[in-house]
């Protein structure tokens, strides 16, 4: 008499939820990984379990400002527009040095220099280029710095843009992941809940946390130069996604009528 197969359990994964990534405005800073996998690979291939992602967030003032300048000379000679660039920068680090901004905090962001043709190709003069990043941790008086430092630098003085940032972000970031592996945890019980299982360890975590906030930047360097240039630093978010992968219990036997 044949004998019929009885087809092997096949495990299941109730739910894949991709992980979601947040974006700011900044030079904020780049997400931070974390990856954590309690189980050996050959475990993973008879493991049922529920895979979900969790948000978190939360918001927190301010306390640095990170303002991106820039000098511009243009002269015949490449020494001569090297000459006048220096002198404006010099001008301009004085300035912010002057006005609280601390020498550490100046740094030298970047050096171009360029020719000029002319509609025949032929060189007409030289520009060039310098950037310097200064973070100015005074707030009330980065509008007023950063006027001064662009009056020093004269026409030459340029203003990129500028960002906020939270120097210490350490408490805000446990908070967001507190509320992102409570997010992550509510949608896995109601995955298990529907399906008759109940929620066992926690297998598998991965987070991926961001943070960041919209970044004014003014164009128009020459408005700086006649009255400080009010600045609003609003609030900062700061975001953590997780993904988490929780096993499953057996599932729960169907109830008979008495």
């Amino acid at each position: 008499m044949d004998r019929s197969r009885v087809p092997a359990p096949v495990p299941v994964v109730l739910a894949t939820l991709a992980m979601l990534s947040t974006v700011p405005l900044s030079g904020q800073p780049a997400a931070a990984s974390t990856h954590v996998a309690v189980d050996s690979p050959s475990a993973d291939q008879d493991r049922e379990s529920v895979l979900v992602t969790g948000e978190g967030e939360v918001f927190g003032e301010p306390d640095t400002l990170a303002a991106e300048f820039a000098v511009q000379a243009v002269a015949a000679k490449v020494d001569e527009a090297l000459s006048r660039a220096d002198a404006a920068a010099t001008r301009m680090r004085d300035a912010l040095v002057r006005a609280g901004t601390a020498k550490s905090d100046l740094q030298t962001s970047n050096v171009n220099i360029s020719s000029n043709l002319d509609d025949d190709q032929k060189i007409t003069g030289y520009t060039v280029n310098q950037g310097l990043t200064a973070k100015i941790r005074n707030l009330p008086r980065a509008g007023a710095t950063m006027s001064a430092a662009i009056t020093a630098a004269g026409d030459a003085g340029r203003l990129n843009g500028v960002s906020f940032t939270i120097e210490n972000d350490a408490a805000l970031l446990t908070e967001a992941r507190k509320k992102a592996f409570a997010d992550a945890r509510g949608k896995a019980e109601l995955y298990a809940r529907e399906a008759g299982r109940s929620l066992g360890r926690v297998v598998r975590v991965t987070e991926g946390a961001s943070g960041g906030g919209e970044q004014p930047v003014w164009k128009d360097h020459r408005a700086l130069m006649a009255a400080p240039m009010p600045i609003e630093p609003g609030r900062q978010r700061v975001a953590v996604s997780v993904t988490v992968e929780w096993a499953l219990g057996s599932p729960s036997a169907p109830s008979r009528a008495g």
